[in-house]
């Protein structure tokens, strides 16, 4: 599928950078930037629910062991 990305001069430097850098295409550089974007902003939700989870269960510990 093809998709279309519009860029300026700063985007179009660090492309070209990173793909020198790291021997790959351009392409490339945007397919691995946006699936690690996507991979972390899942990781954050998950880390961020099961903190809740943590928080509900062992908050009235936490807070008594501050205390002391």
């Amino acid at each position: 599928m093809a998709f279309t990305v519009r860029t300026d001069d700063q985007l179009e430097a660090a492309l070209d950078a990173l793909a020198s850098a790291e021997g790959i295409s351009r392409q490339e550089v945007v397919h691995r930037s946006v699936i690690e974007r996507y991979e972390r902003a899942g990781h954050a939700t998950r880390v961020g629910g099961l903190a809740e989870r943590m928080i509900d269960r062992w908050g009235d510990v936490l807070d008594r062991l501050g205390s002391a």
